[in-house]
């Protein structure tokens, strides 16, 4: 039998708390979960710093990315297989994508890729096209398969079915990060009923389109995602783990290339530091490697970076107030930057504005740059419908965009009246700091 079509001869099954049980009969699927470049997943965790606001929320990107597998697996073998719309030499590529489609992620993603300028969905298709473990296996099932699985999640595959399963406004990675998110963070927004969405999933040349019966749990599910963000994703106290973790790293990369001398040269970050960073660099770091640097940094002599790591890794974390960029606010930043400095506290690092911003659903508008896909609803009668247009819920909040603003500062540096007390008032009465 070809590598394509070979199953294993008993059905492994992965026990998982969101949808139960994980299936693989594929031998292309196990291979690839063997493969070390799927296991570094263990070691980059899901939600980044939320850990750090929700202590459950220590679950990584290889169990979300076996989720991600396991939906499309059960919309293809359960409800798509036989349609005349669904092409079954696809399943394959369908299911390689889905497991792979977070392979490029770095340690605190998102911190991560803004410092060092990087794109982790760049990354994913270095590992799946490099010379990988992961490019083995794909390799086998045919010379241009690995290039295949590339484009589905770079979005350039010809198929915009497949591309739709992993990336589009209701996909199996959304639908398994929002209920995996919710269950390890332990809040109940993120519940939807999956089962029903996914029954009433049908193929189309383009996208999965929903039959018009199943359109009242997409609302919920949309409702789902938009509670999650601003309640769990968009968290004040993780973004302000995320701040100083940003600042860390910028301290750090600051300190290399002025010539500091650390105590424990950083010779994981070394590529990182220059902008040149290799694959096989890249695979090295991971969340243990990048923790290991900040509980070293902690004793390192420049006050600034070791101030920093220690708020990090024993969560002293910044406190935070409202921030409208109006003009008086941007007066009174304007203000408190001067104030700070003269405190001897460095505005650069303890004085910062973090913007979150969502779009919980839209639609491609003609004349647009940005193409949005959107989701379109069966209706009895064959017709195909925006579901916007459809349902008053989805209208309501279609193509509004909601954004928050917090600066950011530390108050117990604030409140130390050993130094600069009168400076540390003024900036305390500025930001309206309870004594």
């Amino acid at each position: 039998m070809e590598y394509s079509g070979e199953k294993l001869s008993e059905e492994k099954v992965f026990k998982d708390p969101v949808h139960r049980y994980i299936h693989v009969r594929d031998r292309v699927i196990w291979d690839l979960i063997g493969t070390k470049e799927f296991q570094r997943l263990r070691r980059v965790k899901q939600l980044g710093t939320t850990y750090l606001t929700f202590h459950g929320a220590e679950h990584s990107r290889l169990s979300h990315s076996l989720g991600v597998y396991e939906i499309v697996r059960r919309i293809i073998d359960d409800v798509f297989e036989g349609r005349p719309e669904w092409n079954p030499e696809e399943r394959l590529l369908s299911l390689c994508a889905a497991l792979l489609h977070d392979l490029g992620h770095g340690p605190f993603s998102h911190s991560f890729e803004k410092v060092f300028d990087l794109d982790h969905e760049l990354f994913t298709r270095k590992i799946i096209l490099g010379d990988t473990e992961v490019n083995a296996v794909l390799t086998q099932v045919g010379a241009d398969f690995p290039k295949k699985v590339a484009e589905v999640i770079a979005k350039t595959y010809s198929g915009k079915l497949v591309v739709s399963l992993i990336s589009s406004q209701i996909d199996a990675d959304r639908m398994d990060y929002l209920q995996r998110d919710a269950y390890f963070t332990g809040v109940s927004y993120g519940h939807f009923d999956m089962e029903r969405i996914m029954r009433v999933m049908r193929p189309r040349e383009d996208q999965a389109v929903i039959k018009q019966s199943g359109m009242h749990a997409v609302e919920d599910y949309i409702m789902s995602r938009y509670q999650m963000y601003w309640q769990v994703y968009f968290h004040p106290v993780t973004r302000s783990a995320e701040v100083i973790l940003t600042k860390v790293l910028h301290r750090a990369k600051y300190l290399y290339e002025t010539g500091y001398h650390f105590e424990q040269d950083p010779v994981h970050f070394h590529s990182l530091f220059k902008g040149d960073v290799t694959l096989k660099d890249y695979l090295k770091m991971d969340e243990a490697v990048m923790l290991y640097y900040f509980a070293n940094w902690e004793h390192e002599r420049d006050e600034i970076l070791r101030d920093l790591c220690s708020r990090f890794m024993n969560r002293r974390l910044f406190k935070y107030t409202e921030f409208h960029p109006s003009n008086e606010q941007m007066n009174k930043l304007i203000e408190l930057t001067k104030l700070f400095k003269e405190a001897g506290i460095d505005p650069d690092y303890y004085l910062v504005v973090d913007s979150s911003s969502d779009l919980p659903y839209d639609f491609y508008r003609p004349g647009e740059e940005e193409e949005r896909l959107p989701i379109h609803l069966l209706k009895n009668n064959g017709e195909i419908r925006e579901l916007s247009r459809e349902s008053e819920i989805v209208e309501a909040i279609s193509g509004k965009r909601r954004t928050d603003h917090k600066l950011y500062y530390p108050a117990d540096f604030l409140r130390d009246e050993s130094t600069n007390k009168n400076v540390k008032q003024q900036i305390r009465r500025l930001l309206e700091m309870a004594d």
